[in-house]
């Protein structure tokens, strides 16, 4: 049987506009990793910076 891995579910936000436009997995076991992904932003209509927020 395999083991559960530990992820969780994060939002990616735009740097620019502060909307959250998309919802991933990341891998938490050595800590939450500074993730910056290029990521097209529905409201700016062009490809921004979108940074990792974990939803409280």
């Amino acid at each position: 049987m395999a083991k559960a891995q530990k992820r969780e579910y994060v939002w990616l936000q735009c740097k620019e506009s502060g909307d959250l436009n998309y919802r991933t997995t990341v891998n938490v076991q050595g800590g939450l990793p500074k993730l910056e992904l290029s990521k097209y932003c529905k409201r700016c209509r062009k490809r921004t910076v979108h940074k990792i927020k974990r939803k409280a």
